[in-house]
């Protein structure tokens, strides 16, 4: 059975619900997950806009999750530490999840949840990492990936 990444709150290729975005609670959505692949150590999400206009803009990492979990509720507290997890520091400086929030008027962006299940228990990263080192060390460590694309315009 191959990684697989979804959310209850809304399905692949689908307009992201306004309460994850800026334009609303600005909340995490909940996440599952399925098809950890042998020699799962741990887990960790990152979401990204890749349609950014200046380029990749990192919303959220969120990693040293346990295998034992089969997702994430929704609201994740925006502190660096939460219940054994760790996250880093999005573009927008602030650790923990800033939601969809592209330039008024643009075409639709694709956010990208990517899912990487590990063979490391813990990411060796210093304190406050932003995002996208989360990724980079991630990507280096990652036994398997699985991504949900949503759309979200304002």
């Amino acid at each position: 059975m191959a990684l697989t990444l979804e959310s209850t709150a809304f399905t692949a290729g689908q307009t992201l619900d306004a309460r994850f975005t800026c334009d609303g609670e600005d909340v995490s959505p909940p996440l599952a997950w399925h098809g950890l692949p042998p020699g799962t150590r741990s887990l960790a999400v990152v979401l990204a806009d890749p349609d950014a206009p200046r380029g990749t803009f990192y919303h959220w990492a969120i990693f040293d999750i346990r295998p034992e979990r089969a997702g994430l509720g929704g609201g994740i507290a925006t502190e660096e530490a939460v219940d054994g997890m760790r996250q880093g520091v999005n573009d927008f400086g602030r650790v923990g999840y800033s939601g969809s929030c592209p330039p008024k008027g643009s075409k639709p962006h694709h956010y990208r949840f990517r899912l990487f299940a590990l063979k490391v228990a813990k990411l060796d990263l210093r304190d406050r990492p932003k995002t996208a080192e989360v990724e980079r060390r991630a990507q280096a460590e990652a036994l398997a990936t699985a991504d949900l694309v949503v759309l979200y315009s304002r």
